[in-house]
């Protein structure tokens, strides 16, 4: 799973990173290459975890994991900001009419990110639980990765992409174990109804998410 959110990350963000990130008409802010190269490095540190538990080396996967720690938790607020940011520069500089109302979506893939997170880290010593967490946390991000591929046009496309991945990880359980692990049986609903709110913010800005979105854009 962690070489297939590699395979999505290079095949989405490929799509659109050199003409939005590398040679933009417009430079992108600053922020967003400090965005970029910690959600790459979150994905790399991800492969190299599985690695190390798969391979045996839990010891070394433990001490990693406080690294870990820290980067999670630097994404949290990292995230929020770079959405702040791209929200501004695509509503002042780009004059895209609406963008403003799309912040619900990276808001609420940061909240998601954050709960999991902090479930994995909280579960450390669980490993049934603490993998599952990260695994989740990690499938969260892959929106933006989704959200980057032709057919994600769709209002819920990079959002179906978040819970097929999470759905191959409940196909696994029921393979392996015969039965859906409890956290899947609460996260993917609790994803659902986050998500759902989160696309109708930005497809349906009510007035007083509308508000709130134009004073983040100003």
């Amino acid at each position: 799973m962690s070489l297939l959110m590699v395979a999505l990350v290079v095949s989405g963000f490929g799509q659109t990173v050199n003409s939005n990130l590398f040679h933009p008409d417009i430079p992108r802010p600053t922020i967003l290459w400090v965005h970029a190269a910690t959600f790459s490095v979150w994905v790399l540190f991800f492969v190299l975890q599985s690695a190390l538990v798969r391979s045996r080396n839990v010891r070394i996967h433990r001490t990693l994991g406080w690294f870990g720690a820290a980067l999670g938790a630097f994404m949290f607020p990292l995230g929020l900001a770079t959405a702040v940011a791209m929200t501004r520069f695509k509503f002042q500089q780009l004059h895209e009419a609406g963008s403003q109302f799309f912040v619900s979506v990276p808001f609420n893939d940061m909240l998601c990110f954050a709960i999991f997170f902090a479930l994995a880290v909280y579960w450390r010593k669980k490993p049934e639980f603490h993998r599952r967490s990260i695994f989740i946390a990690t499938s969260v991000l892959m929106a933006a990765a989704f959200g980057r591929f032709p057919y994600a046009i769709s209002q819920t496309g990079f959002y179906l992409g978040v819970d097929a991945l999470i759905l191959l990880g409940i196909a696994r359980d029921l393979l392996v174990n015969r039965r859906i692990h409890t956290l899947y049986r609460v996260a993917l609903p609790l994803l659902i109804v986050l998500q759902s709110c989160a696309t109708y913010l930005a497809f349906k800005a009510p007035a007083w998410w509308a508000r709130f979105a134009s004073a983040v854009a100003s």
